[in-house]
């Protein structure tokens, strides 16, 4: 369950290749179909950039996440994906839960994170993050516990049809959907995170799109592209 598999033993679509690009573990495909080498890289590009010009808790996932002075809660990405999100959180001082259930995805992310911690501008943010690789709609608590974690923040990014104009962008999707195909079990893992969280859940949607079949959310930040649905238990404590 919390077990990363090594890159030799995976199987994937045929298409798609895991190996080592340029010292950094990479998903590698058809160039034309799938863009350039998918890796996860905290150190540098627009992790970088974002840790340093991004906003800081300004930024819309640290809002919903409650991040706000005094108030710097312990968030489950239980949707983490290339860790973006995560590594932001934790960037601002967050101790972040990052599970993921593709395990040719976690194994970048965990590939990711081991470069991070021997980068002197990074290694401080990696010691916040720790990884599992599982499936947050069926083993979220579980999982939470394997960790000894606390879940005072849930946070969902369930696949959705990306309209971005980037072909980068769309290509980037591609893989992931030859990867794991649509979040069709949304609702459940929604559900799964209304019970597992001990404060809040944050749900990242499309602008226009509807909230997850389930509990109406009780608050929304709205993003230029995206908004933040959220789910309130109970407030988060300073400290």
């Amino acid at each position: 369950m919390s077990h990363v598999a090594s890159p030799e033993t995976l199987v994937l679509p045929s298409g798609l290749a895991l190996g080592y690009v340029d010292g950094q573990l990479a998903l590698s495909g058809d160039e034309r179909q799938y863009g350039k080498p998918l890796s996860v890289d905290f150190a540098a590009g627009k992790a970088a950039h974002r840790r340093q010009f991004g906003g800081g808790r300004g930024q819309l996932v640290a809002k919903a996440c409650g991040l706000a002075k005094g108030i710097t809660p312990s968030v489950v990405d239980a949707t983490a994906g290339l860790g973006r999100d995560a590594f932001v959180l934790a960037s601002l001082g967050a101790n972040v839960l990052l599970i993921e259930r593709v395990a040719a995805i976690a194994a970048l992310l965990q590939d990711g994170l081991a470069r991070a911690a021997k980068t002197q501008t990074t290694a401080e943010i990696a010691l916040r993050m720790t990884l599992r690789h599982g499936d947050a709609a069926k083993q979220l608590a579980a999982l939470v516990e394997s960790a000894a974690f606390d879940p005072e923040v849930i946070h969902l990014d369930p696949m959705f049809p990306h309209r971005e104009k980037s072909a980068l962008v769309k290509k980037e999707m591609r893989v992931f959907r030859e990867l794991a195909g649509d979040d069709d079990d949304a609702p459940r893992l929604l559900e799964a995170a209304l019970d597992v969280a001990t404060h809040r859940v944050v749900v990242k949607r499309p602008r226009k799109a509807p909230p997850i079949d389930g509990p109406a959310p009780q608050h929304t930040l709205e993003g230029k592209t995206s908004r933040y649905d959220l789910y309130v238990h109970r407030s988060l404590a300073r400290r």
